[in-house]
């Protein structure tokens, strides 16, 4: 990417629902280098005013499930009826190259092909449990684009989701039609987290499989207490492959939507959001100042050392790294 970009141009392309100034858009909010950086932020500043109010939602599931295949079905199905689809799918990362691993155009070849979607294939990087750093920046774009639903796609159910719970409106966990052993691999966690459980590949010799799983999974939500007092989790049957079932998801989607706007409650969920979102910022940039510091480098590979033989405990070894962070030196 040229170093030179004119921001304001780049932000009028955006709002015009230009794809391919979306695209590059995104690039820019991904790359980690300073003057990229400087550039993203000018443009984040310049974006016009989202056309209008947004669905933002995290799908998560196990390996196998079928999350693409279903959030292909859904995806067609929401721009069947009019609707602009922005998935947002962060894929596994080459430990090697940092290169995304499953490439989810190749996943979803109808979808990217539909000129009312857009998908952003995402290497997940160091990021925790496949989020990437700027998968909420890039939300902020596909919405100035004019794309009024954004799915976030994750790798799989782990720790990591409370990081996309914390980015979405609504938080959908995919399920497969095992039940029994299957529902004790779900941490409770994570069902603790969902606001509405999907059994998918509800068909065929499976639809008997589908429907037991889900009286399991119904009698388990019973034991949780609700995220609100506004919505219980609910759960429901699809088929990614028949495309059964969509139309009742989207509607309980719709159906949560109104529940949470009525009282402010999604308003005040993103303004929380956003702050704790300024606090990551500040967090992720202060350690990689830290890291680069080139005064630190050596004070800090000596305490690192010191740590490993035990000769001190990284607690103190931090408090002594802070306190020569802190130092005021004309080297730096």
């Amino acid at each position: 990417m040229s170093n030179v970009l004119d921001i304001t141009a780049l932000a009028a392309a955006l709002g015009n629902g230009d794809r391919r100034a979306l695209a590059r858009a995104i690039t820019l909010v991904e790359s980690t280098r300073p003057e990229h950086r400087a550039q993203a932020e000018a443009l984040l500043a310049a974006l016009p005013t989202a056309p209008g109010p947004s669905v933002r939602l995290g799908i998560t599931g196990a390996p196998g499930v079928g999350k693409s295949t279903f959030i292909e079905a859904f995806g067609g199905y929401l721009t069947a009826l009019g609707r602009r689809v922005a998935v947002l799918a962060v894929d596994p990362s080459s430990s090697r190259t940092g290169g995304s691993i499953l490439g989810d155009k190749t996943r979803m070849p109808l979808l990217s092909r539909d000129p009312n979607a857009f998908i952003r294939p995402t290497p997940a990087g160091r990021a925790l449990g496949g989020v990437a750093r700027r998968t909420r920046e890039a939300m902020t774009l596909v919405e100035a684009a004019g794309y009024d639903i954004i799915i976030v796609e994750t790798v799989g159910v782990g720790q990591s989701e409370y990081a996309v719970a914390d980015m979405v409106d609504m938080f959908l966990l995919l399920l497969a039609p095992g039940g029994g052993d299957e529902l004790q691999g779900i941490k409770r966690g994570i069902m603790e987290l969902a606001d509405l459980l999907v059994v998918n590949k509800a068909d065929g010799a499976l639809r008997g499989a589908a429907n037991n799983a889900a009286a399991d999974y119904r009698n388990a939500l019973n034991l949780i207490r609700p995220k609100t007092a506004h919505w219980q989790a609910q759960i429901l049957l699809a088929s990614a492959l028949l495309g059964e079932g969509l139309a009742e998801i989207w509607q309980a989607v719709q159906d949560f939507q109104t529940a949470l706007f009525a009282d402010g409650e999604q308003q005040a969920g993103r303004a929380a959001q956003a702050r704790r979102w300024l606090w990551e910022e500040i967090q992720d940039d202060l350690m990689a100042e830290l890291k680069a510091d080139l005064v630190l480098k050596p004070i800090i590979s000596a305490l690192e050392e010191q740590v490993g033989r035990g000769d001190i405990t990284p607690s103190a070894a931090a408090r002594e790294i802070l306190a020569a962070f802190r130092r005021p030196t004309k080297k730096r």
